[in-house]
């Protein structure tokens, strides 16, 4: 029965039988997808309130997505949110990974799920949570006084300065454990024999992690940083309980930014333009990243 449903083609079959099955599936892809992709394309082309008939604009939209002073500071802060959420997890979860592996830790099974935990928790909770710690009466702050560093404690998602960097670092918290999950799992595939020949070649800790570990896991490098700046860029729910986009548009992304254009102030025409930008930047950092690993693979 098995070897029948999976037979091959036999050479006087038609081909076009085989994409009889692939057809719901693909129309299930262009219902979901293509065609919400496309009517969000036409959609940054037209100024259209969500209410009355929509007008042509033609590039008036991705004019502004260059010239409004809002959506490219709101741009230039999702990359800065970068660092945070796709830079310094894959660092922390390669040095992690790297001493895990080099040393035995008990209850390792325990350490991974703790750290992996924030991703199986939904966003919405992590955001309450930690607007809860970071708030002027939360725990942080609690903290800094107990031990006499009241002169550090602020309202870290209501200053200026403060807000963007809080929020990254939530993204930090989250992202890590992910990473360092994928590190792991990619360092077990890792002959030992090689760390054997650098250590009888007197190879250290450092020297060995970027002789061995460090090349070993560039398909997990890949795949880690390809997650956490799609994580990064198209972060809204995390803002949107946190700070609102504010204070001010300090911590505005362009996710945010569809949203209040869309919802908020009625232009939904600026807000597909974003959206097409935003997955236009998103598309070109991960081809980045993917030919980058490609070119050192080759």
């Amino acid at each position: 029965m098995i070897a029948g449903r999976y037979r091959k083609r036999s050479p006087g079959e038609p081909r076009a039988v085989g994409y009889l099955y692939l057809a719901p599936a693909l129309a299930l892809y262009a219902a979901f997808l293509l065609f919400p992709l496309c009517q969000t394309v036409w959609l940054s082309f037209v100024h259209w309130d969500g209410l009355t008939v929509a007008t042509w604009a033609g590039l008036d939209n991705y004019r502004d997505l260059l010239g409004d002073p809002v959506l490219r500071q709101s741009f230039g802060q999702a990359l800065v949110l970068l660092l945070f959420y796709a830079v310094l997890p894959v660092l922390f979860g390669l040095l992690l990974a790297a001493a895990l592996s080099r040393f035995r830790v008990r209850g390792m099974t325990f350490f991974r799920t703790v750290l992996f935990l924030p991703q199986v928790l939904a966003m919405v909770v992590v955001a309450v949570a930690w607007r809860s710690i970071l708030a002027p009466d939360g725990l942080l702050n609690d903290t800094l006084r107990a031990v006499g560093l009241d002169a550090l404690t602020r309202s870290w998602l209501g200053d200026y300065t403060w807000a963007l960097p809080a929020v990254g670092a939530i993204g930090t918290w989250v992202g890590t454990g992910l990473c360092l999950v994928l590190f792991l799992a990619g360092a077990q595939r890792i002959p030992r024999e090689l760390y054997e020949a650098a250590r009888m070649d007197g190879a250290g800790a450092i020297r060995e992690f970027f002789a061995v570990t460090l090349p070993g896991l560039r398909p997990e490098i890949a795949v880690a940083l390809t997650l956490t700046i799609i994580a990064g860029l198209r972060n809204f729910d995390l803002i949107y309980i946190t700070t609102g986009g504010g204070p001010g548009n300090s911590t505005s992304v362009p996710a945010y930014q569809v949203y209040h254009r869309a919802f908020e102030i009625n232009q939904v025409g600026s807000a597909a333009a974003v959206g097409v930008g935003l997955a236009v930047l998103i598309f070109l950092l991960t081809v980045v990243v993917s030919r980058f690993v490609e070119g050192r693979n080759t």
